[in-house]
């Protein structure tokens, strides 16, 4: 009798750890963004980000010394901060994601530059924004 108890006791745990592990935790979003990541071009989106904290970083190759950011994003609460590096590291933009619209980065160097997404306590129903080289 001790043995079965013992055993409906294991299987009652393995049963609620195996439901967690399946869980829809409220980071899944952050870490399984949609992304297009093309020379040239760069597309980031997740769907409703739940007190999300994080920083998550990308390489896109620039040929071009700039880029235009278009930024699309409406967050209910904390923040979720875009920042770009250039090939040689230097910041070349860095914006709250809450504010929307298209913004030029400053000048940097052409090849691998590195796209950063600071969440922090992020709420929102979406999270969206492209990169791309900039035209002269």
């Amino acid at each position: 009798m001790k043995t079965n108890r013992i055993f409906r006791a294991l299987g009652a745990l393995a049963i609620v750890g195996l439901v967690a592990a399946c869980s829809d935790s409220p980071t899944s979003p952050g870490v399984q963004p949609q992304i297009t990541n093309l020379v040239d071009d760069f597309a980031y989106q997740v769907s409703d980000v739940q007190n999300y904290s994080s920083t998550d970083s990308y390489t896109w190759q620039n040929t071009g010394t700039g880029a235009s950011v278009d930024q699309s994003t409406s967050l209910t609460s904390g923040s979720a901060t875009l920042i770009l590096l250039d090939d040689t590291g230097a910041e070349v933009y860095s914006r709250s994601l809450s504010d929307s619209g298209s913004f030029p980065t400053i000048a940097g160097t052409a090849g691998n530059w590195t796209i950063q997404i600071v969440y922090s306590s992020t709420v929102s129903p979406a999270v969206n924004f492209r990169v791309q080289k900039a035209t002269p």
